[in-house]
C-alpha cells in the first residue's frame, strides 16, 4: 500500500511540474516581448520599428520619434498594431498611447532591443 502511495504521489507531483503558467501582465514599464496590463486591454511590445529620437546629449533641430509595434489583447478580439511615443491611438472604447521609452538615445551609440522599457496609458469609455 505504501509503494503504491509513493508512485502516485510520485507521478502527481511530475504531472504538476510540467503545467506551465500563462505570464501574467504587469503594470509599469515592461520590457520587450513582456505584457502589461493597462487598465483594461493587455500590450505587449513586439519590435521597435523606428527610434529616431534626438539623443540626449546632442542637440536637434528635430525631436525625432520613436515607433513601437505592439500586440493588444481586449476580451474576445486581438489586434496588432504601431504606436508612436506620445500619440494616442483609438482601441475598442477608448484610446491607447505609449507615454515613456526608456533608455534614452546616447550620441555613438545604439540601443539593445532587451534594453528598452515601455511604459503605456488607456483612457476607455470614449
Amino acid at each position: 500500500m505504501k509503494t503504491a502511495l509513493a508512485i502516485l504521489a510520485g507521478t502527481l507531483l511530475t504531472a504538476c511540474a510540467t503545467v506551465r503558467a500563462e505570464p501574467v501582465p504587469v503594470e509599469g514599464p515592461v520590457a520587450m516581448g513582456q505584457a502589461a496590463f493597462v487598465d483594461g486591454p493587455v500590450v505587449t511590445p513586439i519590435e521597435v520599428i523606428e527610434d529616431s529620437r534626438c539623443p540626449m546629449n546632442a542637440r536637434c533641430i528635430w525631436a525625432g520619434r520613436l515607433i513601437l509595434r505592439v500586440n493588444v489583447l481586449g476580451g474576445s478580439w486581438r489586434r496588432s498594431m504601431d504606436l508612436t511615443l506620445g500619440e494616442p491611438q483609438h482601441v475598442a472604447d477608448g484610446a491607447l498611447a505609449l507615454v515613456s521609452v526608456t533608455p534614452e538615445q546616447q550620441t555613438g551609440s545604439e540601443i539593445a532591443p532587451g534594453d528598452y522599457r515601455f511604459a503605456f496609458q488607456f483612457h476607455g469609455g470614449l
